[in-house]
């Protein structure tokens, strides 16, 4: 087996590897007499690259074949269709890994927006605002919590137990402290009425 080495880049490979339809001599001939132009092409080694080997049927006979030739312009061309087709399947797997990167990137972004959301928010709003303007009804509770834990189950399969966790005792703690502001008000208001 004989060895073509190309760039370091791009390796040694060996000789058999590559395709006969990449090596080719491609003769272009201009009009000559009642003959229109006409290019052609020939698989066939470099020391055959002329005009008597390529161009096949001649298209004139005689001492004009020639006075014919002579017009032609032959190249010999070589091309290694599967190193550039290897270098486009890298390509390929190099958008495909960077568009993964990405999407996985966003994911993650949403996912830290999302923790922000339901766990940091509340607290800051608390320290903020004070307690009465968080009372929230059932059922935004109950939405938000419940599309919490649906994202995060479809992320993370594995942390579906903890999240479940402590879901219910942040529910437990919320029950416990809207029971409480429940028992604040009415004693607020049965103050109010003794104080009436």
């Amino acid at each position: 087996h004989v060895f073509v080495c190309q760039s370091p880049l791009l390796g040694c490979f060996p000789f058999w590897l590559q395709n006969f339809e990449d090596v080719r001599c491609k003769c272009i001939c201009p009009p000559y007499k009642d003959n229109s132009g006409h290019i052609y092409n020939k698989n066939i080694s470099q020391k055959d690259c002329d005009c008597l080997h390529v161009v096949d049927p001649m298209p004139v006979r005689g001492p004009d074949v020639e006075a014919y030739c002579l017009r032609c312009e032959c190249k010999y061309e070589e091309k290694r269709s599967f190193i550039t087709k290897g270098i486009k399947k890298k390509k390929k797997k190099f958008i495909f890994f960077v568009t993964i990167i990405i999407y996985l990137s966003i994911l993650g972004l949403l996912l830290l927006y999302m923790v922000y959301l339901t766990l940091v928010e509340p607290i800051l709003k608390r320290r903020l605002f004070g307690h009465s303007q968080l009372i929230q009804s059932d059922d935004d509770v109950g939405v938000s919590t419940w599309f919490a834990l649906a994202v995060m189950a479809s992320l993370c399969p594995h942390l579906i137990q903890r999240a479940t966790n402590v879901l219910n005792k942040v529910e437990y703690a919320q029950q416990r402290w809207k029971l409480q502001v429940q028992e604040q008000r009415k004693s607020v208001f049965d103050r109010h009425v003794v104080l009436s």
